[in-house]
């Protein structure tokens, strides 16, 4: 048997620790909703105020899922702060004026909610906002007139106007100095609120005869570190009246107004008496130092003392006002009181609900509770009139729950069926509890529309209907875009050129008194369309003509390739964009021209260039690669790029090809240009120095033997005997030859002549000169030679396009040519007869001539 007492960590005390385990997290569920950070006003824009994401438990890896930003209600708060898609931080995005923002209330702050997503939640926020010491004292007038009388005894005190400090704490907190003086001194009185007046003490009796007036300076300093400070010239004027200042009833004077009062309505009235008399005893009334607002909103009559509203009061944008009022005799001697006025307020803003996020469409098989919407229900009104509920109108299966900071989440109540029913037309109404009470309403609807990008203006993009079961005029819908006038000019902050969606807020509105109103968002998806064509980056395009070029740049790339390159080398890549989406901006490469066209291929869809072969010797050393880049639009969209391949082994030697472009490639069309018109030059001088070397050829040396191939009948020779074309060098010339026919042993009616014997061209060419024939042989026509075994030297000349038979071979031709020339010569010239010697000579000198032309 074992006994002994039972242990503590029975179930009881797990009981314990389980509940307090889950108060415990309860508690820390509630701190974990409301957030508070706190900085100083007038903090520079993108300073940090606090690490808004690590503080709601979030990691920077689930900053882009989650979707940390700023979302409240109110107008104001939103263009404050910031979150940083990065790292979740909570930034200042504009300057905050505490003063400006709170007035001179003792505490400060904003408050907004941060929304997260995935899953969808909201949490509250709040930063206070401390005053920091950037308001100087300032005195509502630059000078302070004081009238004394000779007989004010000494230990008399004289108030003097207030420094005001917008500032609030110890920074407002203000302290007096005045110049030192043996006739004055200062002293200060404390007043209600913890305020000090100042007040001027005589030390000893006047003498208006000695002196009239004392110029002194009064200094206010604030309690803020660093301290600032305002003055103030004191003027004293020396009478001899006047001993008694103007005093007010009540140090305060305090008031409540209501809200909305009309212009001119009364508020309080001061009253101030003076026991001098006659004008001295006269007192009038003025605003003493007072905020810039308050006179544009109250207004003091000078003469009774009334203080009436001058403007409208609004509770919601500030409900409390205190100023000075000063009443002053004719003697020039002041009071003060102080003037604190409350605004009551009244229910005169209906709830706003604004939609915070709303997933449409949402899933049949999403389970109950799921978050449809999430809204932020505001209303400005205080106490009762700013209390809201929210509650859901129509049939769907959808309930609305409240959340922390004003915030309502729609979610589902039951099981979705999309085959009962596709779509619910859901309203949420929001009621304050003022009296009377106002509400609003507003429809969850969300409207989607698709619009082609560059379409006409005044394309109908959505159609929205709403309907309102009143009749007559409050049944009666008018629609506009909210926040601009109606139209598509509403519209066109919205849209921008290179959007690819945007939200449109519809508005609905009836005819009624008041009217009512709903408010629907429209998301509009822009498509594209293939209106850009690619843009090549990489090489880059050749400068236009006349653009100035950066010193040292050719206008295309370069790219060096060694010869020892194998198949496959990477030479270059084409980089392009498309600022088009989609398939409009898929890209796909091509190569359609290149030096070589074997020798490269570009990837088609990495545009890199590559080689197809291994390089060899035989490819020469510049190569031209053009790809052209196309879109997959319709129709598609094409750019060419151009890349100039240099095969070297290393950049030394290819620096001379990249030289030679780079020196080319600036003056290429001017260089072309002169190099034409250098060529034509030259060749006219060519064709002209050949024509003069020929005329002074054929001066000196008389005319040329075709002109005298006589004698003997010739004929053209042709096949085998000599060649058809000679060429020289780079030239090419064609030749013709005719040589002498053999003599004739018959008579010259003999016809044809027997055949020439076959010469090789050799001898021919080799110029051997011709035998001269005998007299005898050429005396009669048709008398044999007196040699008939001694060859007949055969005579060659070149004719032109074709050979001519020499007609004059017989001897009695000849005889007859002889007699005829020597008829001739008695009558002719000298240079006749000098031709026809140097003709006769030439014929006996050569047995063979050539003449040629170009082909």
């Amino acid at each position: 048997m074992s006994g002994g007492r039972r242990p503590s960590g029975g179930p009881g005390g797990g009981r314990a620790a389980v509940l307090g385990a889950v108060l415990l997290w309860l508690c820390w569920r509630a701190a974990a909703e409301r957030l508070r950070y706190s900085m100083a006003e007038e903090l520079p824009r993108g300073s940090l105020v606090g690490p808004l994401a690590r503080d709601l438990g979030l990691s920077a890896d689930e900053l882009p899922a989650r979707k940390l930003r700023v979302a409240s209600a109110g107008k104001k708060q939103l263009k404050y702060f910031t979150v940083s898609e990065e790292n979740g931080n909570l930034y200042v995005s504009e300057r905050l004026d505490r003063e400006e923002l709170c007035g001179e209330s003792l505490s400060c702050s904003v408050s907004f909610e941060a929304l997260v997503h995935n899953p969808l939640n909201v949490f509250r926020v709040e930063v206070a906002i401390e005053d920091v010491n950037d308001n100087s004292p300032v005195f509502r007038k630059d000078a302070l007139d004081l009238e004394i009388g000779e007989w004010t005894i000494p230990g008399a005190r004289f108030p003097l106007e207030m420094a005001r400090d917008a500032d609030v704490g110890s920074n407002s907190l203000l302290t007096y100095q005045l110049s030192s003086n043996p006739s004055f001194s200062l002293a200060v009185k404390e007043i209600t609120s913890g305020k000090k007046q100042p007040e001027l003490v005589l030390e000893k009796a006047l003498d208006r005869e000695k002196q009239s007036s004392f110029e002194l300076l009064l200094k206010a300093v604030d309690g803020g570190d660093p301290a600032r400070s305002g003055t103030v010239q004191v003027r004293v004027n020396v009478t001899d009246l006047n001993d008694n200042p103007p005093v007010f009833s009540k140090t305060v004077y305090d008031a409540r107004v209501v809200e909305n009062l009309p212009a001119g309505s009364l508020v309080l009235q001061v009253r101030a008496t003076d026991a001098d008399a006659g004008s001295n005893g006269r007192v009038s009334y003025t605003f003493g130092n007072v905020p810039d607002g308050v006179p544009l909103l109250f207004s003091v009559d000078s003469e009774s003392g009334e203080i009436r509203t001058a403007g409208p009061l609004d509770f919601e944008e500030k409900n409390k006002y205190s100023f000075d009022l000063e009443a002053r005799d004719g003697g020039g001697l002041t009071g003060h009181c102080e003037v604190h006025i409350d605004v009551i307020d009244e229910n005169d803003n209906a709830p706003e609900i604004t939609i915070l996020s709303l997933s449409s469409p949402v899933p049949e098989d999403s389970p109950v509770g799921t978050v449809v919407a999430l809204l932020n229900v505001n209303d400005p009104d205080s106490g009762e009139n700013g209390e809201v509920s929210c509650e859901l109108s129509g049939e769907a299966p959808l309930s609305i729950v409240a959340s922390s900071g004003g915030s309502y989440k729609v979610v589902t109540a039951s099981a979705l069926d999309r085959e009962q029913a596709s779509e619910h037309r859901v309203t949420v109404v929001a009621r304050d509890r003022g009296s009377p009470a106002l509400w609003s309403s507003r429809e969850l609807a969300s409207y989607s529309a698709y619009v082609r990008e560059n379409n006409a203006v005044g394309a109908l993009v959505l159609r929205v209907v709403a309907r309102d079961l009143d009749a007559g005029a409050n049944g009666r819908v008018s629609y506009w875009l909210s926040g601009g006038s109606a139209g598509a000019a509403g519209a066109a902050p919205l849209v921008s050129v290179e959007c690819r969606e945007f939200l449109v807020a519809v508005r609905a509105q009836d005819g009624g008194s008041p009217a009512r109103s709903s408010t629907a968002t429209v998301r509009v998806f822009v498509l594209d369309q293939n209106d850009n064509a690619p843009r090549v980056l990489y090489p880059p395009p050749p400068a236009a003509p006349g653009a100035a070029s950066a010193p040292g740049s050719v206008g295309s790339a370069f790219e060096v390739v060694p010869r020892s390159a194998s198949s496959g080398y990477l030479v270059g890549k084409v980089v392009a964009v498309d600022a088009d989406a989609g398939r409009n901006a898929w890209l796909s490469y091509e190569l359609v021209q290149a030096s070589e066209p074997a020798l490269f291929r570009v990837g088609l869809q990495s545009g890199e260039v590559r080689t197809a072969r291994a390089v060899s010797e035989r490819d020469a050393a510049k190569q031209r690669v053009v790809a052209v880049v196309k879109d997959h639009g319709e129709p598609a969209l094409s750019a060419t790029a151009t890349l100039h391949v240099v095969l070297a082994e290393s950049l030394q030697e290819a620096l001379p090809e990249l030289s030679e472009r780079a020196a080319g490639a600036e003056a290429a069309g001017e260089l072309q240009f002169y190099l034409v018109l250098a060529l034509a030059l030259l060749s006219a001088l060519l064709v002209l120095s050949v024509a003069l070397a020929v005329l002074a050829r054929l001066r000196r040396a008389g005319p040329p033997g075709v002109l005298r191939c006589l004698g003997a009948q010739r004929l053209s020779l042709a096949g085998a005997a000599f060649p058809a074309d000679f060429c020289e060098g780079t030239l090419p010339y064609s030749y013709n030859l005719c040589v002498a026919a053999p003599p004739r042993l018959a008579a010259e009616a003999a016809w044809p002549p027997p055949p020439l014997p076959i010469v090789p061209a050799e001898e021919l060419v080799a110029g051997e000169p011709c035998e001269k024939p005998s007299p005898s042989s050429s005396a009669l026509p048709g008398e044999p030679p007196a040699d008939p075994d001694a060859p007949q030297a055969g005579r060659a000349c070149l004719v032109g396009a074709r050979c001519v038979q020499c007609r004059e071979e017989a001897a009695g031709a000849a005889v007859d040519r002889e007699e005829r020339e020597e008829g001739r010569s008695a009558a002719a010239p000298p240079a006749a007869a000098r031709l026809d010697r140097w003709i006769a000579g030439f014929l006996d000198r050569k047995a063979v001539r050539f003449r040629y032309s170009p082909r």
